[in-house]
């Protein structure tokens, strides 16, 4: 047929969100997960990526999640017509692929909702709470304080729960606390602390995954401070010296 114009898909794909500031990861989730789709972020909540029936499946998939947790969502193709040219949204593009302006983006969002908080855990610590109590300070919040308490405590304005039942951080899928503080607080890139997540696994989720050597000789460390120290205060403390040793070695 002709004198029909040939209608061309749109150039762009745009998630438009909205998200609580309770609970304060769920923000950091969903910028990792953007990140991983190597999406740009447009403005603080408008995140483009080019037009495919790939990039339309991953989003749709993510503003359904943003939904069903309390966000609101908005999925539609565009083309710009005003702003950055579609070259330079491209550079953008190529560098959020390589993780750098995302990568900074998500360590600003952890500084500014975790910084200044409360993190509360169940009480009787021992080798997922201590590391993970250890990591919270040396990575998240020297200034971090903590409250130890039982899973029916319900939590107090300002804190944060890990490695307890419906915790803001605690154990995901067969992923242990630990392993879950340092893929959401974008820490993964950290060998040494890979490989202290490792073991921390395999000691508290007890299916040897890993296979780290060095899990023998940390289990009976924790054991003996689990056996000499009563309160929680000094098994954190002493805790914290043994995780921070470990890591200073696998460093």
């Amino acid at each position: 047929m002709t004198g029909i114009a040939e209608i061309t898909p749109p150039r762009w794909l745009l998630l438009i969100h909205s998200i609580p500031p309770v609970p304060a990861y769920f923000r950091v989730k969903v910028r990792r997960r953007l990140r991983r789709l190597g999406a740009v972020a447009l403005k603080n909540s408008v995140y483009l990526l080019p037009y495919s029936e790939e990039s339309l499946e991953d989003l749709r998939w993510l503003a359904q999640e943003i939904r069903k947790d309390g966000g609101e969502a908005t999925l539609t193709s565009a083309d710009v017509i005003d702003g950055p040219s579609d070259a330079e949204l491209g550079a953008r593009l190529r560098g959020a692929q390589v993780g750098t302006p995302m990568e900074a983006s998500v360590s600003e969002t952890m500084v500014g909702e975790l910084r200044g908080r409360t993190w509360v855990t169940r009480a009787g610590i021992k080798v997922d709470r201590m590391s993970s109590a250890w990591l919270i300070k040396t990575f998240i919040d020297p200034k971090a304080t903590f409250r130890f308490a039982t899973d029916a405590a319900p939590p107090k304005p300002g804190e944060l729960r890990f490695d307890t039942y419906e915790g803001e951080f605690t154990h995901e899928g067969e992923r242990c606390t630990f392993e879950v503080l340092v893929e959401r607080c974008g820490l993964s890139g950290d060998p040494a602390l890979v490989a202290l997540a490792e073991i921390v696994h395999d000691l508290d989720c007890k299916d040897s995954r890993f296979g780290r050597r060095e899990a023998a000789g940390v289990a009976l460390s924790i054991e003996g401070i689990v056996r000499g120290v009563a309160s929680d205060e000094e098994r954190l403390k002493a805790g914290s010296e043994l995780f921070g040793s470990l890591y200073r070695a696998l460093k």
